[in-house]
């Protein structure tokens, strides 16, 4: 799953709703316990959520800071494997994002790869704190994360590669530019253009909310009053005097957005022309208008380089779109299926990828 912290520049959500949003969780694991206590269902959680890889708590030092992460290998073998690294969206993420990631991790084991992922500073044991990157911070972050990874044993640092979502659209282009050695992208909902993405989600959310015409002017004035103060470098002070209630929007969020609002990932995708990019896009995502982001990525990168794959049912976090509008069907599918959470084929086509990708390459050992 990817983003769930919501737009930048769109509709920030309240400390209230996050709140109500938090209780309401705890009120469904409160219930699904009880009917796996009452069901005796227990063992077949452990099975569902146990998965055919061999997890290695790792730790890397960038900038003084301490960054700890996962580091996933297929179950069997000694390697060398290659290696999918992984770049988060937007949010406080942990290594495994909430273990959503570990489904992915096994399927690429299940091509021969390795997987590796570092908790945001900030998170869980790593230290810093998020809030303070740019998206130039995190791709130096990144960098240093494949630069440790080609220094592992049972590592081939000849097949590492790339797997983002959403904000990491434009950490992934910088990362592949920076490193010619990568050998390869996997970019899932990624964005383009920071502001463009923002009133697209801000219109979208507002279209599914059924806003009359005065609510969507008043949030267009709001959001053009907003870029404003970005783009002369107003403080969150004359922010909050020019906007009244902040709607979610912290001090640390203002420097945050600050410092990103103006990415654009055109020129760095064109500095990557060469690397095998698989685009994934969903038909119900409100975050990122995917037929910009398909637009532009057909434009800038090669044809012979760039696979598109389309799932018309699933979210921005490639969730069946059915199933994430219920919070109950969510959370049981988290608990008992959580390999089913993703949109049907969604993990077979990235093993897929892996395995083509090396294969037009020469590689000899691209399944375990």
């Amino acid at each position: 799953m990817t983003d769930r912290s919501g737009p930048v520049l769109g509709r920030r959500r309240t400390g209230r709703t996050v709140r109500a949003r938090r209780g309401r969780r705890y009120l469904l694991w409160t219930l699904v316990g009880a009917l796996l206590v009452a069901g005796g269902l227990g063992g077949v959680v452990v099975w569902r959520n146990t998965y055919d890889l061999r997890e290695e708590r790792v730790v890397l030092r960038h900038h003084g800071h301490r960054l700890d992460g996962v580091l996933a290998r297929p179950s069997s073998g000694g390697g060398p494997f290659g290696l999918v690294v992984f770049v988060h969206g937007d949010g406080p993420v942990d290594a495994t994002h909430d273990t959503f990631y570990r489904p992915l991790w096994e399927a690429f084991a299940r091509a021969g790869y390795a997987s590796l992922s570092f908790s945001k500073p900030g998170v869980a044991g790593s230290e810093g704190d998020w809030l303070d990157q740019s998206m130039d911070d995190r791709a130096e972050e990144t960098l240093a994360a494949v630069a440790w990874a080609r220094g592992r044993p049972g590592i081939d640092g000849r097949r590492i590669g790339l797997w983002g979502a959403s904000q990491a659209g434009w950490v992934l282009p910088k990362v592949a530019a920076k490193d010619r050695g990568i050998r390869f992208v996997i970019a899932v909902s990624p964005a383009v253009n920071w502001l463009r993405q923002g009133r697209y989600n801000l219109l979208a959310e507002l279209r599914r909310e059924g806003a009359g015409p005065q609510r969507v002017e008043a949030a267009l004035r709001r959001r053009e009053t907003t870029v404003r103060l970005l783009r002369r470098g107003a403080t969150y002070a004359e922010y909050r005097a020019a906007v009244g209630d902040p709607d979610g929007v912290t001090p640390a969020r203002w420097r945050f957005i600050s410092a990103n609002y103006a990415s654009d990932a055109v020129a760095d995708l064109r500095a990557m022309k060469g690397t095998p990019v698989l685009l994934v896009l969903a038909g119900h995502d409100v975050n990122v208008d995917v037929k910009e982001t398909q637009a532009v990525y057909r434009e800038v990168l090669p044809a012979s380089t760039l696979s598109v794959e389309h799932y018309p049912d699933a979210t921005h976090s490639l969730v069946d779109h059915a199933t994430e509008r219920s919070s109950l069907r969510l959370t049981a599918t988290a608990v008992l299926a959580p390999r089913k959470l993703y949109a049907a084929g969604f993990l077979d086509r990235q093993t897929r990828f892996l395995r083509e990708t090396g294969a037009r390459r020469g590689d000899t050992s691209a399944s375990p």
